[in-house]
């Protein structure tokens, strides 16, 4: 009688993870929740896929159980949430809060993203000496970004390429406010080659930041740049094709790009691989 009443909920998860059903094609259920904890890359994974297609809450569902467990990346998204009032009230300190967790969880992104932040007054006063304490963890973790960022605040010439200089300001643009002028600076470096640039200009149209919210141009331009070789428009992209988000639905595709990002070890790559074992 047990196995009969739980085999349809297996092989459904089965279904899902093998790719022949969409990862979105029902709601979000307990027992769902319940996979994210046996399996947090997995969770990860599903949290990110409701993200791309504005299921706010119920990647916040996914994502606070996890972060209640020790997961920094889960931290992190949560704090995109806060900062950008996305299924919740926009909450500087909130986000703030949520950002500092996920870094000391062992969020590079977090760190970043605090590192980022707190030169600008988004969060509250800036807060220089606070930015440079989270660019130096995220760069003692290898993000060669914060490497620049870290040199440019403290008043040193900063390593790198031209480009990689570029970059830098205008993810600092943004983190300021200013997404026009970080979307134009992302277009400039995208129609110089750089495939950083149109992944920094993808997202922009995820999300709708400097430019109207578009998902169909958002994944164009996540395909030009994984096409490219950019392991995290790999990525983005093939969670698009796995949700049918901006495009048709294609779970060969977007295993396929996975296995790409993931060669690259690109870690969630790495982690969402490992969650469908």
């Amino acid at each position: 009688m047990t196995i009969q009443r739980f085999r349809p909920r297996f092989l459904l998860h089965a279904a899902v993870a093998l790719g022949l059903l969409p990862i979105s094609a029902f709601a979000l259920t307990e027992a769902d929740i319940d996979e994210a904890i046996r399996k947090p890359s997995w969770g990860l994974y599903k949290g990110y896929a409701e993200f791309k297609m504005a299921h706010y809450d119920d990647a916040k569902r996914i994502w606070t159980v996890l972060a209640e467990r020790g997961s920094g990346e889960a931290w992190f998204n949560l704090g995109i949430l806060a900062e950008d009032g996305l299924g919740e009230p926009r909450d500087p300190q909130q986000a703030r809060h949520r950002y500092e967790q996920g870094a000391l969880a062992g969020s590079r992104n977090a760190a970043l993203r605090l590192g980022l932040l707190l030169q600008t007054s988004k969060l509250g006063a800036p807060d220089p000496d606070g930015a440079r304490r989270w660019l130096k963890v995220a760069a003692d973790g290898g993000d060669q970004e914060a490497v620049t960022q870290l040199a440019a605040l403290s008043g040193d010439a900063p390593d790198g390429s031209a480009a990689d200089r570029a970059l830098a300001d205008a993810r600092k643009l943004e983190a300021d406010g200013r997404h026009g002028d970080a979307v134009s600076q992302y277009r400039t470096l995208a129609d110089a080659g750089d495939p950083r640039g149109v992944t920094r200009l993808a997202w922009a149209y995820e999300s709708g930041r400097g430019v109207p919210r578009d998902l169909a141009e958002a994944a164009r331009l996540f395909r030009v740049a994984a096409e490219k070789g950019e392991a995290e428009a790999q990525y983005a992209l093939s969670v698009m094709l796995e949700t049918g988000a901006g495009q048709s639905r294609n779970s060969d595709e977007a295993l396929r790009w996975l296995n790409s990002a993931a060669d690259q070890k690109y870690p969630p790559a790495v982690e969402a691989l490992q969650a469908r074992r």
